[in-house]
């Protein structure tokens, strides 16, 4: 991105943050207020990649520092995979058949009798419209202006019907 695409970003993610700050003070639960609460130190994190990102432009600009441009082009490449998880996170290992959430141990997800080899691994269930409340379209706005992803999804161990 350009230098002028870095600031007109920063200044939608700066936007975004006052939109979730107003939109908080009608939070009438602690679901609500926990979503609002993550949503705003997601923003706050993509606005700081954002101002890191543009000091490195400058540098490279500049010419006062040799590795800027790597650097750059690394933070650039974070960047464009920024996700703001609102609620849980699962990671699967397929390879070992373990999976953790949230950042948490890594839990065995295979297990094994005289019946056969079972592999149960979790699923990420999407927070609907109805769930997210006054967020929702919030949410949808961000992802459609500024292309972050955020993530509204809660485990579930309920195995599918094809397991």
């Amino acid at each position: 991105m350009t230098p002028d695409q870095n600031l007109a970003l920063y200044t939608k993610l700066s936007g975004f943050r006052l939109v979730v700050l107003a939109n908080r003070l009608g939070c009438d639960t602690e679901v609500s207020r926990k979503l609002h609460e993550r949503l705003l130190e997601g923003l706050e994190a993509a606005a700081g990649r954002i101002r890191t990102i543009m000091a490195l432009e400058w540098s490279v600009f500049a010419g006062d520092d040799e590795y800027a441009a790597y650097r750059l082009e690394g933070e650039t490449e974070i960047f464009r995979r920024f996700t703001i998880i609102l609620l849980d996170e699962l990671d699967i290992d397929f390879d070992t058949h373990e999976y953790r959430i949230n950042g948490d141990d890594w839990c065995g997800a295979l297990t094994a009798d005289y019946t056969g080899v079972d592999i149960d691994n979790p699923q990420l269930i999407a927070l609907t419209d109805d769930e997210l409340g006054s967020l929702a379209p919030i949410i949808k706005d961000i992802t459609r202006e500024t292309s972050i992803t955020v993530s509204a999804s809660r485990v579930s161990y309920i195995r599918c019907s094809g397991s």
